[in-house]
């Protein structure tokens, strides 16, 4: 018999709005309406209906990336306490508000933190919830439209996770606040770790990537329905453009979409009060949170997750499963080098035949902000009901390879009390790793460590580079030459001799 106080998710509610795509930007729902028809399909999907909404203690919503951005000048906090102004919508009133720091790692923190909080008799019913909604908004934005996207519900919810800034000053100072401009540095030190080429680097995301393609191509719910061939991801063209070098336009991550997700979690014997049945009922069998060396500069080198291998072995540990157990996966995909970096760590092949997906990912389903693993989750809940006593396992990943979540799900149930380790006792072995010692003032030779060009729209372009001085510190450096700049696309950069001078408070580089 399992315990009345075990943790389930008993509903999952997910949506697509193509207004946006259809030039219908007037019609556009605003983020608490999003969020409102979400939960309503959560609810309904459970078969409690408004007797599950109204029974919420608690309603988290993952922050909106209006709310979240470093480098964007949007109207944030247009919705001071969203759990609020959704609870007034679906006439909920919660005793705890919850709004999370930014971060594609929170809906997975959530469900771990709120199975715990449920376990121990501390909730009863919690709503988790996030939508995205930067196709509407900037779009809108663009067209001159005049949204009426702001409301003060009263009070402040508390805050969880943590929110320091993904960059330092220095970091920033080189542009490596824009994820598109740091994961080409990863994907070209795990280029420097394999010794492949540029051109055999490509080929293999194209050949990863393909099929996160098809799945899309066939999941109602993309925002880019569209398969793609190999070749045709890792092909530069006019319409398939150089981003952030070795990245084209395909093999990244869109966040200007619009999409919501919720997921609906209470206990056992809450839900069998309300009348849940069975059959919706998904345990929390393993997860674990955790985070690596905070700053990219300081990481110990740009093709591992030491928290990742750490928070594999611990929610596969706690779940009493190994990968092979695994029936479903979904690796965070905003870049292929998270999928890499990802699958290496937990001991997955890149071509693992259960696929490494289960939406399409961020790139082809939708990157929807920091909220994307609310659909993985909801996904991976609507995968394992249709296949009774198979397990899935997804993970969360937020900042620049930063914030890490794990979570093995299954409708087995688990056994005897629910707990989970204090992630807080595994975190102290990673934050004591030994890590470079970092130089912000570089002048005179080093060697490339790794490296990108950033292209814009416009055609504008500048290189990054991560190197070495003689003395082994590392440096961050730009280069802002053209000439040499178009080199950086035709010869081999990593390993190569730089020279370096700090001027104008940069570090500028140049090579022979």
């Amino acid at each position: 018999m399992v315990e009345d106080s075990t943790p389930i998710l008993v509903g999952v509610g997910q949506f697509t709005q193509r207004t946006a795509q259809e030039a219908k930007y007037e019609e556009s729902l605003d983020p608490i309406a999003m969020l409102e028809k979400a939960t309503r399909m959560a609810a309904a999907d459970a078969g409690a209906g408004e007797a599950l909404m109204q029974a919420a203690d608690t309603i988290a919503v993952v922050r909106f990336i209006a709310d979240s951005s470093e480098t964007r000048s949007l109207t944030a906090r247009a919705y001071p306490n969203p759990p609020r102004s959704l609870a007034k919508r679906i006439d909920a009133k919660p005793r705890t508000e919850i709004y999370t720091a930014a971060g594609g790692n929170t809906p997975q923190m959530l469900v771990s933190l709120m199975a715990e909080r449920i376990a121990n008799g501390e909730v009863e019913v919690a709503i988790l919830t996030g939508a995205e909604y930067l196709a509407s908004l900037m779009g809108g934005m663009k067209r001159g439209v005049k949204y009426e996207w702001h409301e003060d519900a009263g009070g402040e919810p508390i805050e969880i996770g943590d929110s320091r800034r993904g960059v330092n000053d220095y970091e920033n100072a080189y542009g490596l606040s824009f994820p598109v401009n740091t994961y080409p540095l990863f994907e070209n030190g795990l280029r420097a770790k394999a010794g492949r080429s540029v051109k055999e680097q490509m080929a293999l995301i194209g050949k990863l990537f393909s099929p996160f393609t098809k799945l899309a191509s066939e999941n109602p719910g993309s925002w880019f329905p569209t398969f793609r061939t190999p070749e045709e991801i890792a092909t530069p063209g006019e319409k398939n453009r150089f981003v952030g070098f070795p990245y084209t336009k395909y093999m990244c991550s869109v966040i200007e979409v619009d999409q919501a997700a919720t997921v609906i979690m209470t206990s056992v014997g809450k839900a069998r009060a309300l009348g849940i049945p069975e059959g919706k009922w998904v345990y929390l069998h393993g997860c674990a949170d955790a985070t690596d060396i905070w700053n990219v500069s300081e990481r110990i080198n740009f093709h591992s997750s030491p928290a990742i291998r750490m928070m594999g072995q611990k929610a596969l540990t706690m779940a009493g499963k190994t990968l092979a157990d695994m029936t479903y996966i979904d690796l965070y995909s905003c870049f292929s080098s998270a999928v890499e970096i990802g699958a290496a760590e937990l001991g997955l092949s890149l071509d693992d035949p259960r696929g490494l997906t289960i939406t399409g990912g961020l790139p082809y389903f939708g990157g929807a902000g920091n909220n994307y693993v609310m659909h993985s989750i909801a996904t991976m809940v609507e995968k394992l009901r249709a296949k009774p006593g198979a397990f899935g396992l997804l993970t969360g990943n937020g900042m620049y390879v930063t914030k890490h979540a794990i979570g093995i799900y299954s409708t087995t149930p688990t056994h005897g009390k629910w707990t989970r380790e204090n992630p807080k006792t595994y975190q102290k072995a990673l934050d004591a790793m030994e890590r470079p010692r970092v130089v912000t003032e570089m002048k005179g030779e080093g060697k490339v460590e790794t490296y990108t060009v950033v292209t814009d729209r416009k055609g504008q372009r500048f290189g990054i580079i991560v190197g070495r001085d003689a003395a082994d510190a590392r440096f961050l450096a730009k280069v802002e030459d053209e000439a040499l700049i178009a080199r950086m696309f035709e010869e081999e950069m990593l390993g190569r001799p730089v020279s370096v001078a700090h001027t104008g408070g940069l570090n500028i580089a140049t090579f022979a």
